[in-house]
C-alpha cells in the first residue's frame, strides 16, 4: 500500500520526470528508505517507472530493485533495456541475484545470464546449482576472511582493501591457506588487539557453521539459537563458501510462516502476494482441498445413514450432534497446531513423539472430563439421565481421541517427510466429524439398547 508521504510526493516527481531533471529527481528521493522508493517505483506508469529508475545511481537502483516483490521484479526486468539489466545484475548482491534468476521464467533467465560477466556467471551457476530450498541458494560469497598467520595490522589493512562489498562487517572469518574455516571473530576484538599480535592468538575455535545443502529453515533455527546476524556456510570438507545473513533469514521466516498459514486453512501455498493474485489463480489454489474435503465429509454422511433409525427413535440425539463434532474438531485443531509449531521451531524433535503423546493423553483426559461433565448436565436437562450419559460419555471419548489424533498426525506426516502443516484445522475438523459421529452413535446404541 502506498503511504500518504509517497502519494503527496508523486506530483513533484512526475514534474521532474517531465522536465528531464534527472539529478534533481535522484536528489529528491536521496533520503528516502529503499522500501519506500520501491513502492513509489511500482506505482508510477510504465514509461515513468523506467525513467525514474534510470535517474538513480546504479548501486541505489539495485538496492531498490531488491526490495520489490518477486512478481514485480519479473515484470520490471522485461521493461528495462538490455543495458539496464546488465547494470542491474552487476550491482545486485549475489544472493539477491540468485533469488531473481530462480524466480524468472526459464527463457528470461537464460537471456539475463548473458548479461553477466564471466566471474558473475560462474558464481550464479554455482549458487543456482544448489537445491531450491537449500542454504546454498540463500548464501552470499561477499564476506570478510583473514588468514590465521596474519598480524592484526595486516588483517585490518586487508579488510580495508577487500571489505567494501561485504554483507556484514562485525564478523570476520579466519581461514587457512586452503580456505578451510578455522574460526569466527568479532571485528571489535580485532580492533582492540595489539597490532603486532597474530590473528591466531585471538582465536578460540568456537564457531557455528552451516553446510550448503542443508534446508534453509535450519539456518533460521541456528541464527535464532545463537543470536548472530550472520553464519558461515561450508562444504563437506569445511571450506568456507559464503555466509547467510539475518536479513535473508527474515525473508525465509516470512515465507515459511505465510506458507504454514495457508496450509492451516487448507489453501495451497501462494507463490505471490495476495494483492498480485488473480481470481483464477486463487480459485486454483483453493478448489483442490475443498474438493478433497467434500469426499472426506461423505464419511460423516455414511455414519449418519447407518444410525438413521436411532435418530428417528431418539430425535433428541440430533440436538447434540453439532456440539459434539465441533468440540472434537476444535480439540484436534488445538493439539495439531501446538505440535506443528513445536516441530517447526525445533522445540520438539521427532524422537520425542512418545513423550508428547503421554503429555497430551493427560491433557486430553482433563479436557475430556471437564467437557464431558458439562455436556452430561446439558444432556440431563434436555433428555434425561440416559441421554445425559450418552452425550457426556461421547464428549469425553471424542475429546480424548481428537486430542491424540491431533498429536499423532503431525508426527506421522513429518516421519513421511511431508510438511506437518497439512494437518490443518479443516482436515482435522473434517476427519473428526466422521470419527466423532461414529463414537457418538456407537455409545448411544450401546447405552440406549441396554436401557430400552
Amino acid at each position: 500500500m502506498i503511504n500518504s508521504h509517497i502519494e503527496e510526493s508523486k506530483p513533484q516527481i512526475r514534474k521532474l520526470i517531465e522536465e528531464h531533471k534527472w539529478r534533481d529527481l535522484a536528489a529528491f528521493v536521496r533520503d528516502w528508505p529503499d522500501p519506500e522508493v520501491a513502492d513509489l517505483l511500482m506505482d508510477l506508469e510504465k514509461n515513468e517507472r523506467v525513467l525514474f529508475y534510470r535517474s538513480l545511481s546504479r548501486k541505489r537502483a539495485a538496492d531498490v530493485f531488491a526490495h520489490l516483490e518477486p512478481d514485480h521484479q519479473d515484470a520490471f526486468v522485461k521493461e528495462l533495456s538490455d543495458e539496464d539489466n546488465r547494470h542491474l545484475l552487476a550491482n545486485l548482491s549475489p544472493d539477491d541475484r540468485t533469488a531473481l534468476l530462480e524466480e524468472l521464467p526459464a527463457e528470461v533467465t537464460q537471456r539475463m545470464m548473458k548479461f553477466l560477466s564471466a566471474e558473475d556467471l560462474k558464481e550464479a551457476r554455482r549458487l543456482l546449482g544448489y537445491p531450491e530450498e537449500s542454504i546454498g541458494r540463500l548464501m552470499t560469497p561477499d564476506y570478510i576472511a583473514v588468514r590465521a598467520n596474519m598480524t592484526v595490522q595486516e588483517a585490518i589493512d586487508h579488510i580495508r582493501r577487500t571489505g567494501r562489498d561485504s554483507e556484514t562487517f562485525n564478523l570476520l572469518y579466519v581461514t587457512d591457506e586452503r580456505g578451510k574455516l578455522l574460526d569466527a571473530l568479532r571485528l571489535r576484538r580485532l580492533i582492540m588487539a595489539d597490532p603486532a599480535a597474530r590473528v591466531e592468538t585471538l582465536m578460540d575455535y568456537k564457531y557455528v557453521s552451516l553446510t550448503a545443502f542443508e534446508d534453509r529453515e535450519y539456518a533460521v533455527q541456528m541464527i535464532q539459537r545463537y543470536d548472530l546476524n550472520a553464519l558461515p556456510v561450508v562444504d563437506s570438507e569445511g571450506v568456507l563458501l559464503g555466509i547467510v545473513t539475518v536479513d535473508d533469514v527474515l525473508d525465509v521466516v516470512e515465507e515459511e510462516v505465510t506458507e504454514d498459514f495457508h496450509k492451516s486453512a487448507a489453501v495451497a501455498p501462494l507463490d505471490r502476494p495476495y494483492s498480485l493474485a488473480t481470481p483464477a489463480f486463487l480459485y486454483r489454489k483453493r478448489v483442490g482441498w475443498l474438493s478433497i474435503l467434500i469426499f472426506v465429509n461423505l464419511l460423516s454422511a455414511a455414519v449418519i445413514m447407518r444410525y438413521e433409525a436411532y435418530l428417528e427413535t431418539f430425535a433428541v440425539l440430533a440436538v447434540f450432534m453439532t456440539l459434539l463434532i465441533a468440540s472434537g474438531g476444535n480439540t484436534g485443531a488445538q493439539s495439531a497446531t501446538l505440535m506443528v509449531r513445536a516441530l517447526a521451531t525445533g522445540d520438539l524433535r521427532l524422537a520425542l513423539w512418545g513423550r508428547a503423546i503421554a503429555k497430551e493423553l493427560f491433557v486430553g483426559l482433563m479436557l475430556g472430563l471437564t467437557t464431558g461433565f458439562l455436556t452430561y448436565l446439558l444432556g440431563v436437562a434436555r433428555g434425561g439421565t440416559d441421554i445425559g450419559l450418552v452425550v457426556g460419555l461421547s464428549m469425553f471419548c471424542i475429546v480424548m481421541v481428537a486430542n491424540i489424533f491431533g498429536v499423532i498426525l503431525p508426527f506421522t506426516l513429518t516421519r513421511l517427510r511431508m510438511d506437518p502443516a497439512v494437518a490443518s484445522s479443516p482436515l482435522i475438523t473434517t476427519l473428526m466429524d466422521a470419527i466423532g459421529l461414529l463414537i457418538y452413535f456407537s455409545i448411544a446404541a450401546l447405552i440406549l439398547d441396554l436401557t430400552a
